[in-house]
């Protein structure tokens, strides 16, 4: 089972499960747990591979089902009927597929950095990064990823704590992850067309080049989906903005609990 650590609040019925992205850990939610644990029980979980998740059995039939259905395991071991889930990046992936296999466990969403759509600059920087990812050691690529995702000066905290964090990620976990982005178009077309009937929050730097505009589009069609855009912020709103980002989550969740 992966690794997960819970901090119970015994003034509250609700759960908050926290998914972190390809390459990072539960450790990127530490602005956030404080906040959190005064207001609900939480939840936080390192995925396969990842932090302290080191010891789950290898597997050829690598998918995000197969990530999604490791975290289920966890929520279901502790017991856990419905939750509100919170992602960030490639993270968000996984709620989709939680949400597709259960959605009965899946009480909201909540996004930040959200993968929609890809557009054509993201799309041309992953299929650069498969081309090198055979010959690059997984660091080099994971740094130049994270450099051109999160390329100003005010992003530079957030992308030193991805970069720290993706060092301790098992070398073929990465390259799993990386080879799993060859599959994304076509999941996401899918994700996209999901009945999606859950309230979803979607908290987005203003300076997330790469996958503001997408989220835009997506949030118009559905009248469950709400969008907050926070100004000089880049990709990961949780950590450059985190006091935005956490009241922004934890007034969304007060409304719907």
């Amino acid at each position: 089972m992966l690794y997960f650590k819970k901090i119970l609040n015994t003034t509250s019925t609700e759960w908050c499960v926290f998914i972190h992205g390809a390459g990072g850990s539960s450790a990127i939610w530490h602005k956030q747990v404080k906040a959190y644990a005064e207001n609900f029980n939480v939840l936080l979980i390192d995925l396969r591979g990842h932090g302290k998740s080191k010891e789950i059995k290898p597997t050829k039939n690598y998918s995000f089902q197969m990530i999604a259905e490791d975290v289920i395991e966890v929520v279901e071991h502790n017991k856990i009927n419905g939750a509100h889930f919170i992602g960030v990046s490639l993270g968000s992936i996984i709620i989709y597929q939680i949400f597709d296999l259960k959605p009965n466990l899946v009480k909201s969403m909540i996004f930040s950095g959200a993968i929609t759509r890809l557009n054509i600059k993201s799309r041309l920087l992953l299929r650069i990064g498969r081309i090198l990812n055979p010959f690059l050691p997984y660091m080099t690529l994971y740094t130049l990823l994270a450099r051109v995702i999160m390329p100003k000066k005010n992003h530079k905290k957030s992308r030193l704590i991805f970069i720290n964090e993706a060092k301790k990620v098992m070398t073929h976990e990465f390259n799993r992850w990386f080879k799993l982005t060859a599959r994304l178009t076509a999941y996401l077309n899918r994700v996209e067309h999901q009945n999606n009937n859950k309230p979803t929050m979607y908290i987005m730097g203003s300076e997330d080049h790469m996958f503001l505009e997408p989220v835009k589009k997506i949030v118009i069609s559905n009248p469950k989906m709400s969008l907050s855009i926070v100004p000089n912020c880049g990709h990961v709103v949780n950590i450059e903005k985190a006091d935005i980002f956490n009241e922004i989550s934890i007034n969304f969740i007060h409304k719907l609990a």
